[in-house]
């Protein structure tokens, strides 16, 4: 390990370390998706108030759309030697300036998505406590006790993280898989039927809602590239575990959702979603596998939203230790532990802020479900969008400049489509943003300045830097392109 300082507390300013292979950066980047929720979670909802039967499809049709969008960045990920995913890319390909912007764009967002799995997780806590008749407090001293075993577990080396996250991913998949294989072997409700995935069923009901709620199952993925330091070959494993983890959770998104359409039967998933969209997924395992698999589902929903969180908070951590790398935070958060090789300064940082963003919740006196998740799962959702359209597009103005690798499909074919099916569903998830928070237009528009600010801010930071530190500017696409 590379050595520059050190610190009395244990950290010294180095690159990050690991081993972790294909396999492992999956289980990461798979795990922030947190499959068994959006299976049990979003796709109900989906199935409720977007596209009904034909739900199923948009995973595939988003997956596809990623897919054209990870050739440009497994491209980009070949040429660029540092982490930081969509900060360095589009600082490399579009300008110093812009790329710092998105990179606090990409700060909030994925602070969003913490504060909204968080409050999720605090209530599911509070309420599976009480119907286990044990003492159950409020859901934010749940919160707060899951943010510091969060914490913990993100100050210390990535491989522990690894094998907690790998353990409950392997579990909520296997559950789900077992149910998708009785209800095709019994032949489900009305019998195996591909309705789901004809373009009468997908374009019905308000398709524009179920493509939303399809995209954001998938947030999470681009964050293979985020791990590069801490990769085995990185110039083969980041491109390799970028695309399995899309196709892995496409295809189990797809595959899943339509074995929901069949155990409860075409004709009546949509009333049942409606009716109780937040118990369809436990009382299908009941009717298929019984009480004891029911019970696990339920157990294994809150496993998938802890090893989402601690997912996610592996990532901020290691965007805010980047974006210290280059001096646009400040330069401790750079810092990596001695003996775990973590970012051990911005693991410890990340902690603070989601006490204070949980704790300010709850001052405030939002909602754990209706409000804090909700508002921020949509907020999220609506950020990384935004991001990787940027992306897309510099990857196409980088390797205009960039002849280094010359595949035309790599470096302006497929980023291009991709760009292109960015911004369509950038522009569907705009429009139905109401919808996916759960709020009205002034709260939707609300939320959106919230990414436009921070996108403001990073800049302005920038700008900053280059009108009264311009080594420090300079070096910025350096630091993160070299």
């Amino acid at each position: 390990m590379a050595t520059t300082t050190q610190s009395p507390a244990g950290t010294e300013h180095a690159s990050l370390s690991g081993s972790l292979g294909v396999t492992a950066i999956v289980f990461m980047v798979v795990a922030a998706a947190a499959p068994l929720t959006v299976i049990g979670g979003g796709t109900p909802v989906g199935l409720a108030l977007g596209n009904g039967v034909g739900f199923p499809a948009n995973y595939i049709l988003a997956a596809v759309i990623l897919i054209l969008f990870s050739v440009g960045m497994s491209a980009m990920s070949r040429r660029i030697s540092k982490p930081g995913a969509f900060f360095t890319y589009i600082g490399a390909g579009l300008s110093r300036s812009l790329g710092v912007g998105a990179a606090f764009v990409a700060l909030v967002t994925y602070t969003a998505v913490q504060l909204a799995v968080y409050g999720f997780l605090g209530e599911q806590l509070h309420i599976a406590a009480a119907s286990a008749h044990l003492p159950s407090p409020p859901w934010w001293v749940w919160a707060f006790a899951v943010i510091v075993f969060v914490g913990w577990l993100g100050y210390h080396n990535i491989d522990l993280s690894t094998k907690v996250l790998g353990v409950a991913l392997v579990a909520e998949i296997l559950i789900v898989l077992i149910l998708d294989v009785v209800v095709l072997a019994t032949g489900g409700a009305q019998g195996i039927s591909g309705e789901s995935f004809t373009p009468h069923a997908a374009l019905s009901g308000s398709p524009g809602v179920g493509l939303t709620f399809a995209i954001a199952g998938f947030i999470g993925f681009e964050a293979t590239a985020i791990f590069r330091d801490e990769a085995r070959d990185p110039e083969r494993t980041v491109p390799r575990a970028t695309y399995a983890a899309i196709i892995l959770i496409g295809a189990f998104y797809a595959l899943s959702a339509w074995v929901l359409v069949l155990a409860v039967g075409p004709s009546k998933i949509v009333a049942a979603a409606q009716g109780d969209p937040s118990g369809l997924m436990v009382a299908t395992t009941s009717r298929y596998l019984g009480g004891f698999a029911a019970g696990a589902v339920q157990v294994l929903m809150l496993t998938s939203a802890f090893a989402c969180v601690l997912s996610f908070h592996n990532v901020l951590a290691r965007y805010m230790h980047a974006m210290g790398q280059t001096k646009v935070l400040p330069a401790p958060l750079a810092e990596v532990h001695k003996s775990f090789g973590s970012p051990a300064r911005a693991s410890i940082v990340q902690t603070i802020t989601a006490v204070v963003l949980v704790g300010a919740s709850v001052l405030i006196g939002l909602d754990p479900i209706v409000q804090v998740f909700s508002w921020f799962s949509g907020l999220a959702v609506l950020g990384v969008l935004v991001l990787m359209t940027f992306t897309s597009i510099a990857v196409i103005v980088y390797f205009r400049h960039d002849h280094a690798d010359r595949r035309l499909w790599n470096t302006v074919i497929a980023p291009a489509l991709g760009a292109i099916g960015l911004v369509g569903l950038t522009l569907v998830v705009a429009v139905n943003f109401p919808v996916l928070i759960g709020g009205d237009v002034g709260l939707a528009v609300g939320l959106a300045l919230v990414i436009v600010l921070a996108l403001i801010v990073g800049i302005s930071v920038a700008l900053s830097l280059k009108r009264k530190h311009p080594e420090i500017y300079e070096n910025v696409v350096d630091a993160i392109a070299s």
